[in-house]
């Protein structure tokens, strides 16, 4: 993972691909793929019994960062 100050300056990276465009996030939005259950909840008793349900929570904010993020379809 990179983190830069501004769109321009992941455009501006020697490493930037263009095709990758879409998987620009901010850095809120990364904050709260990992501060979802599916990672805080790991020590809970009961996290192997929900983990199903973490899952689909996870998923559901993947579907919020836009295309690049979507899980592949079953």
């Amino acid at each position: 993972m990179n983190l830069f100050r501004s769109e321009e300056h992941v455009r501006n990276w020697s490493g930037f691909k263009a095709e990758t465009e879409q998987g620009i996030n901010k850095l809120s939005d990364v904050v709260a793929l990992f501060s979802g259950n599916f990672f805080t909840r790991r020590l809970d008793p009961d996290y192997a019994s929900r983990v199903q349900d973490y899952l689909m929570e996870l998923i559901g904010i993947l579907k919020g960062m836009g295309p690049f993020w979507q899980p592949p379809e079953q």
